[in-house]
């Protein structure tokens, strides 16, 4: 069973049940004197709140998938299957496995699409991270055969996998959805976390000496991608979405590479790069780097390209509202930007899932295909 499932849920919920049952009809009987009954008030206490902690545990990870697999959790790599050989691919991608959407006919590629898991080697930035790929219907139909798509990256937050965003999130299932529906066009999708160098977080930043995950995102990835895949190289054909850690790089990285990316959409994205024990010394003392993380200061103090973006806030339960309204009023022609802004929203996969469907369709509204 796996762990994010409702069978698991469903044990581990009854298991604290029985336990707190036993407790209580055991109790009278342990409640003499003696080693042994004291043992055994400890032990039923002690399993009793192991059971209690394990279905809390899983009902938030259910909620939220911090972790998509008893793998994910446990720190191991997962296999995905025997390496399948892929037409036009590139040395810096390597598709590893397929998976078919949950939708009518989700096993026919040309009727409703595919995900791929890839692994993408970057040739400059020397990171390697698996990813996944969603590939329209559009993409495997005859009469599409020779058509390039717009791709957008989409990255999840810190410390979430790249499965939120497929199980959780359902990007691939709602990009389906409004595509057949004729709210947005045909869109590849880049799916990853934005934790390229495991268990770092690295803020999508070139650490000096370090990580070089923003090299990585801006141009390892999309030359990966479009060597690969029906995508085009122009700005014009990629965008750059996310969530959380993942709309703060996304804004970033379609803020400062203008050349790269023609739109970036931040869902609960926050505007300065984040400095705790979870991301370590990002900057080495270079103030330069660290102003140049500082989405605000940017806006301020480096000149703005062409580039349109999405900012999400809500009017209660997030706490980005007064950065989002600033970041609204910095952004300059030729820049444009766009807002979502709920009544009421934290941050949290329920607030995002109500944000993703507009976001897609926004995006696809800004990408070209050729």
């Amino acid at each position: 069973m796996g762990l994010t499932s409702n069978k698991v849920l469903v044990v581990a919920v009854a298991l604290a049940v029985l336990f707190f049952i036993a407790t209580i009809w055991l109790w009278p009987r342990l409640a003499r004197r003696g080693w042994r009954a004291v043992a055994g008030r400890v032990g039923l206490l002690l399993v009793t709140q192991l059971a209690l902690f394990a279905a809390v545990g899983l009902a938030a990870n259910r909620s939220f998938l911090f972790y998509g697999s008893w793998a994910d959790l446990f720190g191991q790599e997962q296999e995905m299957g025997v390496v399948v050989d892929h037409a036009g691919g590139s040395k810096d991608l390597r598709v590893v496995g397929t998976q078919a959407l949950d939708v009518p006919g989700g096993g026919r590629p040309a009727v409703a699409g595919q995900i791929q898991k890839v692994v993408v080697s970057g040739e400059r930035s020397g990171i390697v991270s698996p990813a996944y790929v969603y590939l329209p219907p559009e993409y495997f139909q005859e009469r599409y055969a020779k058509r390039t798509f717009p791709a957008s990256v989409v990255l999840t937050g810190y410390p979430g996998t790249a499965e939120n965003l497929i199980k959780g999130l359902k990007y691939p299932r709602t990009a389906y959805l409004q595509a057949k529906e004729g709210r947005m066009q045909p869109m590849i999708l880049v799916m990853l976390r934005p934790t390229v160098a495991p268990p770092r977080d690295t803020e999508c930043v070139d650490v000096p000496g370090g990580p070089q995950t923003e090299t990585f995102f801006a141009d390892d990835l999309p030359k990966a991608v479009s060597e690969s895949y029906r995508v085009g190289t122009k700005p014009r054909n990629w965008g750059f979405m996310g969530n959380s850690t993942g709309g703060y790089c996304a804004l970033k990285i379609a803020l400062h590479h203008p050349d790269r990316f023609a739109a970036g959409a931040g869902f609960s994205a926050y505007y300065r790069a984040a400095e705790d024990v979870t991301t370590g010394d990002l900057f080495h003392g270079n103030d330069g780097l660290r102003k140049r993380g500082d989405l605000l200061w940017s806006l301020d103090h480096r000149p703005q390209g062409p580039t349109s973006f999405l900012v999400t806030t809500s009017q209660r339960g997030e706490d980005n509202r007064k950065d989002t309204l600033a970041f609204i009023k910095k952004v300059k022609s030729p820049a444009k930007v766009s807002s979502i802004t709920l009544k009421s929203g934290g941050h949290n996969f329920n607030t995002w899932n109500r944000e993703i469907p507009p976001g897609l369709v926004w995006m696809g509204a800004k990408l070209s295909a050729t």
